[in-house]
């Protein structure tokens, strides 16, 4: 933990780059990762901190997407599902194998006869290698394996295998991969202008602490930034934003052993098993408020409390029993016409203006996938040396940095970490380290408390004063 170097900011003002990256969410490092390991002159930016948006507020799960074989999206799933198998050789720690029951009923669209092919279907897809083999459960199977379900017109269940991550974890795991391969990195750093002349886009950057402005010239930009990527005068992107929420619950007001799916009409909602904790969710709702604040209403909870009291009659789960909630945006591509869930999750790499790319779409278990067809487009159209992709094969951090810092489960709460975090993993606000390194403050009911420790921690290593102290346990909460 301690032989890491330090990050490493941006480079001299006179440097040229092949590459900028805007935006730090997981597609912007799997973009960082990639181009760095093939050798070019790569810079990412990022105006708040490192997986803000998207990227620490999903389901945390790594999955081919069972329900897209419902729509014949073949390609899609096989694509996604070879990429979890990447992401579980490359990063272990962050990619947990977990079973999936899906509990199916009579007069249900998700009838037993259906999804037992096509979960046999989902196992080839994956390469006949998946993380363990589906089956199909009788009612009683079912009953027994989930105490509580509900038994109405109950025909059984299919069981599958996906795998559990930490989404934040493993944006900042793939930037410590790309700075240590000779990326620039720059959180709290944003794209005030880009202006192209000759061969080369003149970026004008802007530090959030010190309100200091520099001009970096790079031969392309990539647009990374999610829901905010349309935001850009150069950016050709069309998006179409919706919102998901989850809730966190004690893991005894819903002993789940595997993850458990609930259908509601054409949307599935999972119950997934955390440690001592289970995430429940997600909602799938068209979104047009802020982008850097959507927010959990008490109608989200209502709703997806509702969908579980309907899955399992008698766990009475109540909105008090609910430890956090988290709500993120989904940056879909566009698509004017159908229901939030049934637009496709597929990513487009697009160059509008020359130089500029934009990367739109996608889901978390194909972020490597997307950096490297990203980078082999740059790299042929702009004639730059670059070797193969090796993203699928290196580690993103050798066991020794990942242990006791980088895990799916928070690690134990202790100055050591949090030191760990400031010096090594560039957090710089109290809520840098409380969500987005170690999620304490959504898998701890006594978060406040813990708040108060880390941030006596931070402010001994980053210089706070008292005043500044208190402005962060406020920004925390």
């Amino acid at each position: 933990m301690t032989d890491e170097s330090q990050p490493s900011g941006l480079p001299p003002g006179d440097a040229v780059l092949d590459l900028l990256v805007i935006g730090g969410g997981i597609v912007g490092a799997g973009v960082a990762r990639e181009a760095a390991m093939r050798g070019l002159g790569i810079a990412l930016v990022e105006q708040y901190d490192y997986a803000f948006g998207t990227s620490s507020r999903s389901s945390r799960l790594l999955h081919g997407g069972l329900r897209y074989l419902a729509q014949w999206r073949l390609g899609l799933v096989r694509e996604a599902s070879l990429e979890k198998r990447i992401i579980h050789r490359i990063a272990p720690h962050l990619a947990q194998p977990l079973a999936f029951v899906f509990p199916t009923r009579r007069g249900s669209q998700w009838s037993k006869w259906k999804l037992s092919i096509g979960v046999k279907l989902y196992d080839l897809l994956c390469g006949g290698r998946n993380f363990g083999r589906s089956e199909s459960l009788s009612a009683a199977e079912t009953t027994e394996l989930l105490p509580g379900v509900n038994q109405d017109q109950l025909t059984g269940a299919v069981r599958y295998y996906d795998a559990l991550t930490a989404d934040a974890r493993l944006v900042i795991d793939t930037l410590r991969s790309a700075e240590r391969h000779g990326a620039f990195l720059a959180s709290y750093t944003r794209l005030e202008a880009a202006e192209r002349r000759g061969d080369h886009w003149h970026c004008t950057l802007r530090e959030a602490a010190t309100g200091r402005a520099r001009t970096l010239r790079v031969r392309a930009v990539v647009n990374a930034a999610g829901p905010w990527a349309d935001r850009f005068p150069q950016s050709r992107a069309q998006l179409r934003l919706t919102k998901g929420v989850h809730l966190v619950i004690d893991r005894k007001k819903l002993p789940v052993p595997d993850a458990v799916v609930m259908p509601e009409d054409s949307r599935i909602l999972f119950a997934i098993p955390w440690g001592e904790r289970v995430i429940l969710g997600t909602t799938d709702t068209d979104y047009d408020g802020p982008l850097d604040a959507p927010t959990c209403e008490p109608q989200d909870i209502r709703y997806v409390l509702d969908v579980v009291g309907r899955a399992f009659p008698g766990s009475g789960i109540e909105p008090t029993d609910v430890i956090s909630t988290w709500a993120g945006l989904r940056p879909l591509i566009a698509q004017p016409d159908g229901r939030p869930s049934d637009i496709s999750r597929r990513h487009q790499i697009n160059e509008g203006e020359q130089g500029w790319w934009d990367v739109t779409g996608g889901k978390l278990t194909t972020y490597r996938l997307m950096g490297e067809q990203t980078v082999d487009q740059i790299i042929k159209r702009l004639g730059l040396p670059g070797g193969p992709s090796r993203t699928d094969r290196e580690p993103l951090v050798p066991p020794r940095l990942a242990e006791g810092v980088s895990a799916i489960v928070p690690p134990p709460v202790s100055r050591e970490v949090v030191e760990h975090y400031c010096r090594r993993e560039w957090a710089r606000h109290l809520d840098d380290v409380m969500i987005r390194r170690t999620s304490w403050r959504h898998y701890h009911p006594d978060h406040a408390e813990i708040a108060q420790r880390v941030a006596g921690w931070m402010a001994e290593v980053l210089g706070w004063d008292d005043a500044q102290r208190e402005q962060e346990l406020a920004r925390c909460r």
